[in-house]
């Protein structure tokens, strides 16, 4: 079974605001086993929502639609249902009351274009909206359900909840659909799908792979269709640790673990601390250490000593070694990860030098050069990296590579 996703509003065309409702609805129907076959933001203008409202009806056996439900005279979705189903507006005195008792207690006088809340399509189905006065209207037509909502995020998710997904469920038998994302870091996509090929080969037909690659990491998303969901479950379960098998130091986490949330998590049971002094990075690395709450009780704080004056006068590296060997450079960024341990007082330390660009870059050392160094009580271990030539990717990807060197070594231990 499959659905389509309508979004009403010339605000979302110009850029004013960014669509969350599509991903959130596709995300409930997902999960009442709906694929979803197309997201469509349109214009106000009714001949355009007629026009997709119809297109929609060939393809989709339900069509959700947000938008265009207010009082004022740029909304004008209610207007376009009355051409496309062939029904005209009536007052709904359930709405009416509605409308009165949410104006009221605040002392708002009800006005023509409150009242027009309350005129619906006299073909539709009114779904009560308890947090706004416009109401959702279900409609079922030429074997296809329309169901149209307010484009307030907060109504609408309202609406789904208690209203059209329960409706949903009551009238279709649904397939179970369940995905499971597992989260890699240390190899790009094309090498990662080279060394599972075999892995990934092996997966039944009921199972299908998505790679889905960012600057953070490589996001492999397991998605399982079919009618026993035990069996979805199970056949999941086993394909994962298979390849847990084949990668393990490449997964550093599931669904929507975090890097730096992970790390912590390791920390924290072992009593240890962390500190960090970042130069590329400019502070992401503990910006991202930072996000998760509790971080206080492991992570002690960091040095970003972007200039060379702050290596020497704080962390302590030697000017020499700075003249001979350059700021990004192995001996460099290891007597900053030193440094920061030892002022910092902490078990552990990450460093980071390097060329984030667009600038600075040389025949040596082009941009995107980065230097990562972590310290721990009885060893110090550093790596170069080479990176893009874009800014803030670089300084991403050397964030949570910095952060994957620190994981891999606290796994050793």
């Amino acid at each position: 079974m499959e659905a389509d996703i309508i979004t009403i509003g010339d605000e979302i065309l110009i850029g004013q605001i960014v669509d969350t409702n599509s991903a959130w609805m596709a995300q409930q129907l997902n999960n009442e086993g709906i694929n979803i076959r197309q997201i469509t933001s349109i214009s106000d203008q009714p001949e355009h929502i007629i026009a997709t409202l119809d297109e929609s009806r060939k393809h989709a056996a339900i069509v959700l639609v947000t938008g265009g439900l207010g009082p004022t005279r740029d909304d004008r979705t209610k207007s376009a249902m009355c051409t496309f189903f062939g029904t005209k507006l009536i007052e709904n005195a359930s709405v009416l009351d509605h409308v009165y008792s949410l104006l009221a207690p605040r002392g708002i006088p009800m006005n023509s274009l409150n009242r027009d809340q309350a005129l619906v399509p006299a073909s539709a189905t009114v779904l009560h909206n308890k947090l706004g006065t416009a109401p959702g209207l279900w409609f079922e037509h030429e074997e296809t359900i329309f169901v149209f909502m307010p484009g307030v995020p907060f109504e609408m998710k309202y609406l789904m909840e208690f209203e059209v997904i329960p409706r949903i469920k009551n009238m279709f038998n649904t397939l179970t659909i369940i995905h499971r994302t597992i989260l890699t870091q240390g190899l790009g996509e094309s090498t990662l799908a080279e060394k599972i090929s075999s892995w990934e080969d092996s997966l039944p037909e009921t199972i299908s792979l998505a790679y889905l690659p960012s600057p953070h990491h490589v996001r492999l998303r397991l998605s399982a269709r079919g009618e026993n969901k035990n069996f979805l479950v199970k056949i999941l379960d086993q394909k994962i640790e298979e390849l847990a098998e084949i990668i393990p130091d490449y997964i550093f986490g599931y669904e929507d673990d975090t890097m730096a949330g992970n790390i912590g998590k390791i920390l924290l049971e072992r009593e240890e601390t962390l500190g960090v002094a970042e130069s590329c990075t400019g502070g992401n690395i503990a910006h991202a250490i930072t996000l998760n709450p509790g971080s206080s009780a492991y992570f002690k704080g960091g040095i970003v000593a972007y200039s060379n004056e702050l290596k020497t006068n704080v962390l302590g590296v030697d000017r020499n070694l700075i003249s001979d060997r350059g700021a990004v450079s192995r001996e460099v960024v290891e007597e900053m990860a030193i440094g920061a341990r030892r002022i910092l007082n902490t078990d552990y330390s990450i460093a980071t030098s390097g060329i984030a660009g667009p600038d600075g870059g040389t025949p040596d050392k082009p941009v995107g050069t980065v230097w990562i160094a972590v310290a721990g009580p009885e060893f110090v271990i550093s790596k170069l990296y080479n990176f893009a030539n874009h800014r803030e990717r670089n300084i991403i990807r050397a964030s949570q590579t910095a952060l994957n060197m620190l994981r891999l070594q606290l796994l050793k231990k």
